[in-house]
């Protein structure tokens, strides 16, 4: 009997759109991979979901982005229904999607990122918190949504007073110039280096969704040592967060700087856009892996992360992909 997975898209987030459009491609690789597939338009509305997901599917796949989708929130849910899900766990989903508490374990591993302070939005409004040229950007956001570079000598307010709808907290970041890079992982490890060249500013959610003069560049055009840092560097957030299935580092990186002290992390997207061309899938399917396959192991490799659950289903869901996550657990905690 085919397997049943129920793929959750949509969201509440200010990437549902995003999420609508990409689960189509994933349903139709899931149906091409022999299971049977329900699709639930996630809402705020738990007695809703919980209605979806009965009976429980045997795996659901995690096809949302941003806030209430891809920081944890959801995954609690699968785990309370005792419903294994792909990508990461709850605590991984909660870390990544906090940009401050990302920097901080991103540099216990000797991963840089950008000098940077969170800030209140009155103080932000109130004038220059640091020199510029400086970003302001939500701290748990993805998509670049709500992200506004500040240049020497702009006339543009740091932030929108009427627009801001991301809380009090404001992270601001020294800007770093340079190129756009970005690095998938897959269970610990990177798959390779994709240079993003956009037209706008910076790579903002119109460069990466509306703009068709947005290129990218796999393998990436740098030099060796830069190439083989950011692969490192990614493995390095990836497991220090304790992340599973598919994840996606993205960096800066200041070619003006000699060797590899150009390289600057900005995030890691622990459920990136998932369509064959995307980013992240590219860097597999590069490797040898069909989007098919890729969205079948996600599948396979899916598992509740609560003791009990696992025991539970220890026959049918354990495997690598456990094990390596118990490693990353204790890396977090150590």
């Amino acid at each position: 009997m085919a397997k049943k997975v129920s793929l959750l898209i949509g969201g509440w987030s200010a990437e549902r759109d995003v999420s609508l459009t990409k689960g189509r491609a994933v349903e139709a690789a899931l149906r091409e991979g022999g299971y049977d597939v329900i699709v639930i338009d996630v809402k705020k509305d738990l007695p809703a979901l919980i209605a979806a997901l009965t009976p429980k599917p045997d795996v659901a796949f995690c096809n949302l982005y941003g806030r209430g989708g891809e920081d944890g929130t959801i995954q609690g849910v699968l785990e309370m229904l005792g419903i294994p899900y792909t990508h990461s766990g709850i605590l991984a989903s909660a870390v990544a999607m906090d940009k401050p508490m990302t920097k901080t374990m991103a540099a216990s591993v000797g991963v840089p990122s950008a000098e940077g302070i969170v800030a209140t939005k009155a103080q932000v409004l109130a004038g220059h918190v640091m020199a510029p040229p400086y970003v302001v950007k939500p701290t748990n956001e993805g998509s670049s949504v709500g992200v506004r570079i500040i240049l020497e000598n702009d006339n543009q307010a740091p932030l929108d007073a009427e627009s801001w709808t991301y809380g009090d907290c404001v992270l601001v970041e020294r800007y770093i110039p340079g190129r756009e890079l970005t690095v998938a992982v897959l269970d610990g490890v990177p798959q390779a280096v994709t240079e993003i060249k956009a037209q706008t500013r910076f790579f903002d959610y119109e460069a990466k969704y509306s703009d068709n003069r947005t290129t990218y560049h796999l393998p990436a055009e740098v030099p060796e040592d830069v190439y083989k840092c950011a692969m490192d560097y990614a493995a390095r957030v990836y497991n220090v967060l304790g992340c599973e299935g598919l994840a996606r580092c993205d960096f800066r990186y200041d070619d003006s700087k000699p060797g590899t002290t150009g390289i600057f992390l900005l995030e890691i997207n622990t459920q990136p856009g998932l369509t064959a061309e995307s980013i992240g899938p590219s860097q597999v399917v590069r490797n040898g892996k069909s989007f098919v396959e890729l969205c079948s192991h996600l599948v396979e490799t899916a598992r509740c992360h609560d003791q009990n659950v696992m025991a539970e289903n220890a026959p049918a869901h354990s495997g690598a992909s456990s094990s390596q996550g118990a490693t990353d657990k204790q890396k977090l905690s150590a």
